[in-house]
């Protein structure tokens, strides 16, 4: 769930809390392209007031005109783009249709309930009886999806994305802050007492031990970043040994070229493949000329956004890590 989401929940508990009435629209289904992937959440308040986005500005005008039809417990779904005519009405990509639903008068603790599942860092599927519109909720996957049928409705809400940081470094700061708004849930691991009481970012977690300990206790899978910003090679050595044979879809290390190909050296030297080692990214990031800690966060969030899109793009070369481990 990326930060957005969030802030839609959130500020529909909010407006329930304070008596005002609001509806939260889900994207539940999409055909061809379609400006918001399934799960995409928006809330309306009754005074038409947005919190969100289910089309990127396509269809809200349309939904917040049609909230007096929505009334009631039970969910509504609305389909748009069916027709090439309505496609162009409401702006939708060629050949782009979405059906969405539309959930009123959500009792306050539903909502409450919700949040709570998704600060405990678990991912969680949020069931709705679509006949009474009464939620239920269960365990998830990241990997599983939105599900319609004809008597339930079901989205993933949570961290679909985890990131394991060593090094509680100034750069980390930074990655921590923007990688929780695009979907991730930071880990920390830093043995150095001086780094851990200088950390800052709320809704981060440390992992406790030494970083290779660290990788091995949280078993990275497909869906797992491992980053190394210590500028300790002991320290971003041991993690990488044990991120590099893990299922770990990135692993990266901040440094120079120079100190990068030194780094190979190193982990070759140990009982990892050729094919391991080559997995590294480092310098890790997209060569934009990055050299403060906060262009090197952006450079490496940019890589791992177009890396998990599977696009593929330049590396950072020399100058975009300046900051040599």
């Amino acid at each position: 769930m990326q930060s957005l989401d969030l802030d839609v929940l959130e500020n529909a508990l909010a407006w329930r809390r304070a008596g005002r009435r609001a509806w939260l629209v889900t994207v539940a289904r999409t055909f061809g392209a379609s400006p918001r992937p399934p799960g995409s959440l928006l809330a309306m308040r009754d005074d038409g007031i947005l919190v969100g986005s289910v089309s990127g500005g396509c269809i809200e005008d349309d939904l917040v005109a049609r909230r007096g039809e929505f009334t009631g417990r039970v969910p509504r779904f609305v389909s748009y783009g069916v027709t090439g005519e309505e496609a162009r009405r409401f702006g939708l990509p060629c050949g782009g249709k979405l059906e969405v639903v539309v959930e009123p008068e959500i009792p306050t603790a539903d909502l409450e309930a919700l949040l709570a599942h998704i600060a405990s860092g678990d991912v969680v599927a949020r069931e709705v009886d679509l006949a009474t519109g009464a939620w239920s909720f269960a365990g998830a996957l990241p990997t599983d999806e939105c599900e319609r049928s004809e008597s339930r409705f079901t989205s993933i809400h949570g961290p679909r994305w985890r990131m394991l940081v060593i090094g509680a470094s100034e750069i980390a700061h930074y990655l921590a802050q923007i990688a929780t708004t695009v979907g991730y849930r930071v880990l920390v691991c830093d043995p150095r007492e001086e780094y851990r009481l200088a950390w800052r970012i709320p809704g981060t977690a440390f992992v406790e031990g030494m970083p290779d300990d660290a990788v091995l206790a949280i078993e990275p899978d497909g869906h797992t970043v491992v980053l190394a910003v210590s500028h300790d090679p002991k320290l971003d050595d041991m993690a990488l040994l044990e991120a590099l044979k893990s299922k770990a879809f990135y692993v990266g290390a901040v440094g120079s070229k120079r100190t990068s190909a030194e780094r190979r050296k190193r982990l070759a030297a140990f009982d990892l493949s050729a094919r391991e080692v080559a997995r590294l990214r480092g310098p890790v990031g997209l060569s934009i000329g990055s050299r403060t800690p906060p262009e090197i966060a952006v450079a490496i969030l940019a890589d791992l956004i177009a890396t998990r899109n599977g696009v593929m793009l330049e590396r950072s070369s020399e100058p975009a890590s300046r900051l040599r481990a």
